[in-house]
């Protein structure tokens, strides 16, 4: 999280920066680096010398040149030439044509990516006792960037500080970047302050906050667990997530947002959360996939579970193999006896017992243990296909490593009974009486006695239909 935010950042200033005004990079000339703290009351505008305007002039025109395609092309060996004869002749500049001259060196170094020369432009630029209000301001701004360029958060942020003190109006763009200053110090709450100030300004300015303010606002919460509560944090970033969800549609939003959700046992909302992922189509793990199955059945939504999963095993992913480093095309849920099991219990569940069957098949054939074999028995029992469920239950206690064998046993002997075989089910019935759990044991031994007496009957039934065919002959 941390190193995203480092990303945001940079990007934000190196943005905010170049749009701002004619900014940054400047040369190592003699500065003490210091913004002198003057009663001088600056002007908002002043007027050139007439021979330095003619020169500035020329310098706007030369770094305005495009190239046929119409892109940047500065004409930089100009540039360089009156800025430097500007600079030989500083001592006799007056004190505003000076704070131009360094203004446009700033510029100049910043773009080439000298920063320490920059930033000596703008002190040079700020202490010049006739500079403008203007160039003041943008001066102070420009220079508190480049001291969070350069991770110098503290002289940043007191830059920061003092150009709002200074400036006319003080925008929602400066509070994110006082925000994220003082999140990079570790400062949280000023962080969320600011933040949440520049969010409330820009609504009130009539635009849509930055992305990354609120994903700042989120993470300053985080830090802040400790002292705050957990759940007042979790409560606290869903607010955020939510907006984000709604501004900013990424997967890591919704991903969050029902994270916050999971933590707090709201589980139909993460479920409602993580669907509207899958109709974006931005679930791309299979732990993913998984999840939401599993909510849905949670939320007695067996048949959405199941076509969730099944869309999941569609989706194909490019994966990079670590062994090889080929390219392999996989789906995103594999098919292994785990996954096919919860598959099997969805469609079960949504009564799509013909769906379940052929699944439970596959996991069954897979499955180290017999208690696979033993489910689709128990699948195929429910649908009558007795002798198919007689040969998958028995199929599961060859395998072994089967839980509740009583239990087992006696669904075995009742599947024996359909079929009217009954020394078996009475077998079956007799294993299963062995369990020291009396509700089985008495379960088993009625069975016995049913099976024993269904045994006298369809034996009594067999005799007259015997004793009336010979008879009728």
């Amino acid at each position: 999280m941390k190193k995203d935010l480092q990303k945001y950042f940079i990007a934000f200033i190196s943005i905010f920066f170049i749009t701002f005004t004619f900014n940054i990079e400047a040369q190592n000339q003699s500065s003490d680096r210091e913004v002198r703290k003057t009663n001088i009351k600056y002007k908002k505008a002043r007027a050139l010398q007439a021979s330095t305007a003619k020169k500035m002039a020329k310098v706007y025109e030369a770094l305005e040149v495009v190239d046929d395609k119409g892109e940047p092309n500065p004409d930089m060996e100009t540039v360089l030439s009156i800025l430097n004869e500007l600079r030989r002749d500083m001592a006799n500049l007056k004190s505003y044509d000076r704070s131009v001259m360094w203004n446009a060196w700033a510029f100049v170094y910043f773009s080439d990516g000298k920063y320490d020369q920059a930033m000596d432009a703008y002190y040079n630029l700020i202490n010049e006792p006739e500079v403008t209000i203007g160039l003041r301001v943008g001066a102070l701004l420009s220079l508190a960037q480049l001291h969070l360029v350069q991770e110098n958060y503290k002289e940043g942020i007191e830059l920061i500080l003092q150009w709002m003190n200074e400036v006319e109006k003080v925008t929602a763009q400066s509070y994110s970047l006082l925000g994220q200053a003082y999140y990079q110090t570790g400062d949280f709450r000023k962080s969320l302050s600011s933040m949440e100030t520049a969010v409330t300004m820009a609504e009130e300015e009539g635009y849509k906050p930055r992305e990354n303010w609120y994903v700042i606002m989120a993470a300053s919460i985080g830090e802040l667990k400790k002292e705050i509560g957990e759940k007042e944090s979790l409560l606290r970033q869903i607010d955020i997530y939510e907006i984000l969800v709604n501004l900013y549609p990424k997967k890591q939003y919704f991903i969050q947002l029902g994270g916050s959700y999971g933590q707090l046992g709201r589980e139909r909302d993460y479920m409602i959360t993580l669907k509207a992922a899958h109709q974006k189509d931005f679930l791309n793990k299979e732990s993913e996939y998984l999840a939401l199955t599993q909510l849905l059945l949670l939320n007695q939504n067996p048949y959405w579970a199941a076509q969730v999963f099944v869309s999941g095993q569609k989706k194909m992913i490019t994966i990079v193999d670590e062994k090889t480093e080929e390219e392999k095309v996989v789906p995103v849920v594999k098919d292994t006896e785990k996954n096919l099991k919860l598959l099997a219990d969805a469609w079960r569940m949504a009564q799509e017992i013909d769906k379940a069957i052929p699944v439970l098949e596959k996991a069954a054939n897979m499955s180290k243990d017999g208690e696979s074999f033993v489910l689709l028995g128990n699948l195929y029992l429910s649908e009558d296909r007795v002798e198919k469920a007689v040969e998958a239950i028995n199929k599961g206690l060859e395998k072994g490593k089967v839980k509740k064998l009583s239990q087992v046993y006696l669904t075995l002997g009742q599947a024996y009974f359909e079929l009217e075989k009954f020394e078996e089910a009475k077998k079956n019935f007799r294993i299963a009486a062995r369990d020291k759990d009396k509700k089985i044991k008495q379960q088993a031994n009625n069975w016995i006695k049913y099976t024993e007496n269904e045994e006298i009957r369809v034996a009594n039934l067999a005799l007259r239909r015997d004793y009336i065919q010979q008879n009728s002959t």
